[in-house]
């Protein structure tokens, strides 16, 4: 009896492997997912079109002729100074293990990406899809800070602020709400940046031009944008690329980036009109240009809510980033006389802060959302969000007044009068946006 019984055993042992085999299989299967990688390398090329080429055409469109090659420039060159940096140390800061100080900063311990080979995951996609994702990320911020200082700001100085920017603002404020900080145990919602990305840049913008100054002439003498039509192209290729920025966040291919994308695309819809239907009623002319600086409005305040509100948040997220944002561009430069030039405080800043604050009470299931977490009350949720965005902003404000400081006692802040008059295409980088001769 006893070695029939063993007999049993014997011969159940082959389809226990194939069983324990298949069930490895499944679980390694559950670890990596070809299609949220696929979709995230997808979603990283888009965020990355979106600084190049359609930020640097936004903005170059915007500015007078004789400064539109300084703009493409200080853009590409952004980016190219991000990657590295992102590379060296940044993400690290950003994303490592700071031990001790794990709550404020990351380690060092990814330097070079060290210990991060092909195999190495983050989540369900490889590190090195996500060190790629975020980089476009830490590219594209900064990028927006060269809308408020155009014409007037040296290059060598537009770069060593912005490696100085994204070691002392970026890394911290990314750990703080993404890399594991002491925002992100305080259960801080920002999905894809209304905290990490629209407000420090957007403070930061404004910290620097007070200290810059503004253009030769301003407020009196300043010319209209001088290409409209290169501003809508880079607007619309903001737009495309905004659903890799938002969508993308999701780090999956499931229904959270669906949703994301679908309240992403209204509310930029909705901010556009809102825009143009103020300037109707207010000049009599809708003006093209407003009506995509709406669309930008709209995109950066669904930012950090898209990942947790439906449509009807997007709706009243869109509505009052199109009448907010607007009312704070003529209160920037009219009211407190700061040279703000493309408005990256009124549009990115404030429409950031906007999304952020609302996705507390938009993302309660009553109202379309897809629910808090258990426990926590609207209320609750929005005195977390206050603390992200004043923490973030103060961090951004005094890193920066210190950064531009240090700048322009070392190599520089400002161009020359002359400079200025003669424009930055040729007085910075010897070459001319157009040849009409």
């Amino acid at each position: 009896m006893q070695f029939c019984r063993l007999a049993h055993w014997v011969a159940a042992i082959p389809a226990l492997l194939i069983t324990l085999t298949a069930s490895g299989q499944a679980m390694a299967a559950d670890a990596f997912s070809g299609a949220d990688t696929a979709w995230i390398l997808t979603a990283t090329a888009l965020v990355l079109f979106m600084t190049l080429p359609g930020l640097a055409l936004f903005y170059a469109g915007l500015v007078r002729s004789r400064n539109v090659l300084s703009v493409l420039m200080h853009c590409v060159a952004v980016a190219c100074l991000a990657s590295i940096a992102w590379l060296i140390i940044v993400y690290s800061l950003a994303f490592g293990d700071g031990g001790g100080m794990n709550a404020y900063i990351g380690g060092t311990g990814k330097a070079f990406l060290a210990g991060i080979g092909p195999d190495t995951l983050s989540g369900t996609i490889p590190e090195t899809v996500f060190f790629m994702f975020q980089m476009t990320f830490a590219i594209i911020t900064p990028a927006l800070i060269v809308g408020a200082f155009p014409e007037r700001m040296r290059f060598s100085g537009v770069l060593m602020f912005t490696l100085l920017w994204l070691i002392l603002v970026y890394a911290p404020a990314c750990h703080w709400v993404w890399g594991g900080g002491w925002l992100a145990d305080m259960g801080v919602m920002d999905f894809a940046g209304g905290i990490v990305v629209h407000t420090t840049a957007g403070v930061s913008a404004l910290v620097l031009v007070i200290v810059l100054g503004p253009r030769r002439g301003f407020p009196r003498e300043i010319r209209p944008p001088h290409n409209p039509g290169l501003t809508v192209m880079g607007a619309c290729m903001l737009w495309v690329g905004w659903f890799g920025f938002n969508a993308g966040s999701a780090l999956a291919a499931d229904g959270s980036a669906g949703m994301a994308m679908v309240v992403t695309h209204i509310s930029a819809a909705v901010a556009s009109m809102v825009w143009a239907g103020i300037e109707w009623v207010r000049f009599g002319k809708p003006s093209v240009i407003g009506i995509v600086t709406g669309t930008i409005a709209g995109l950066a305040a669904i930012t950090p809510a898209s990942g947790f509100v439906g449509p009807l948040g997007a709706v009243v997220i869109g509505l009052l980033a199109g009448v907010i944002c607007q009312w704070c561009t003529g209160l920037i430069k009219q009211r407190f006389n700061i040279d703000d030039s493309l408005d990256v405080f009124a549009v990115h800043g404030v429409g950031g802060i906007i999304g952020t604050l609302l996705a507390a009470v938009f993302a309660v299931e009553s109202l379309g959302g897809l629910g808090l977490p258990e426990g926590v009350s609207m209320g609750d949720q929005f005195v977390v969000q206050v603390i992200g965005v004043v923490a973030v902003a103060v961090l951004s404000a005094v890193a920066t007044w210190i950064i531009a400081k240090i700048v322009a006692v070392t190599v520089g802040l400002r161009v020359s009068e002359e400079e200025e008059i003669d424009g930055l295409d040729i007085s910075a980088h010897g070459e001319r946006g157009y040849d009409l001769t």
